[in-house]
């Protein structure tokens, strides 16, 4: 298991590897903010293949609810493993990057997203390692579908923190 920065030549292998179901790849999408130093794209390799992504967005999450709970936090977002990998470590590889990446930047603590009733198994994964719950917040986003057609999504989510002094 290996986990990498992103660079220009693997958002090619990602969307070969781990599709985005949407008109445009959010594999260039991420590695655009990573291009503008917004964020850091993580990515999980096994024998020369991407398996999972995460990206460390350095401004926080998007929802004012959770920037006014958590002003100036870190977020892991948008963290995704190939299904047949998931449960075998690499989501918790992926966090665990994310962690020493922010911890290593100044961060004292780093949050993120997840819809508990959708999601149970990542709920219970970020509980394992550590995240509680802060805030409850509606997750808005949108995308083209391969069709064309425009989606305004909200997803009830909650967002989890951890403080980084013990992740070191």
């Amino acid at each position: 298991m290996l986990i990498t920065e992103c660079h220009s030549a693997d958002v090619a292998l990602l969307d070969a590897h781990l599709p985005s179901p949407f008109r445009t790849s959010f594999h260039a999408q991420r590695f655009a903010r990573q291009t503008a130093g917004s964020s850091t794209y993580l990515i999980a390799w096994r024998d020369g293949i991407p398996v999972g992504s995460s990206e460390v967005r350095w401004n926080g999450c998007a929802a004012a609810e959770v920037r006014l709970a958590v002003p100036h936090c870190p977020e892991i977002n948008g963290l995704s493993v190939a299904e047949p990998l998931r449960g075998t470590g690499f989501g918790t590889a992926l966090i665990g990057h994310a962690e020493r990446l922010a911890h290593a930047g100044g961060a004292g603590r780093i949050g993120l997203g997840v819809d508990e009733h959708d999601n149970p198994r990542a709920a219970a994964l970020y509980a394992r390692l550590g995240y509680r719950p802060v805030v409850r917040y509606v997750d808005r986003w949108s995308y083209t579908d391969r069709q064309g057609v425009d989606h305004d999504v909200e997803d009830p989510c909650v967002f989890l923190v951890k403080p980084l002094d013990r992740a070191a």
